[in-house]
């Protein structure tokens, strides 16, 4: 299965995951909501993550899901035909091999996108363990 973004719209995504609230908003609001929604999962977000189980796109949860290292994920995108997010999902989870296959098959979009999750659960970890923040449960 492939997926069927313009690369400027994948590019988007990235920045949005990054936390550009104004992109994030423009996807939501201009045909990409699942996109927008996927900026807040990935972020851990209950609400996001239900909506893109219940609007059919678990494709993009399993993205999220392998990035935190489910390998049933991973797996799951590849049953499924999502060979390019199960890399995304890999190299979002620190897998450089990953990363590198992307970047040889000329997915760069895909490959940013990757190092922008990666970033994102990377600070989220950190902030779980540093003993000097607190949590907000």
């Amino acid at each position: 299965m492939k997926m069927s973004y313009p690369a400027k719209v994948i590019l988007a995504w990235s920045e949005a995951v990054a936390g550009n609230k104004t992109i994030r908003e423009w996807l939501m609001k201009n045909g990409f909501p699942e996109l927008g929604l996927f900026a807040y999962a990935v972020r851990n977000q209950d609400e996001a993550r239900k909506w893109l189980m219940d609007n059919g796109f678990p494709h993009l949860q399993a993205t999220i899901n392998g990035a935190e290292g489910n390998p049933k994920a991973v797996k799951w995108l590849i049953d499924n035909g999502y060979d390019m997010l199960a890399k995304v999902a890999l190299s979002g989870d620190g897998n450089d091999e990953a990363l590198d296959w992307l970047r040889k098959q000329g997915q760069r979009e895909f490959a940013m996108l990757s190092l922008k999750i990666r970033f994102v659960k990377d600070e989220i970890e950190r902030k779980n363990n540093d003993i000097h923040s607190i949590s907000p449960d």
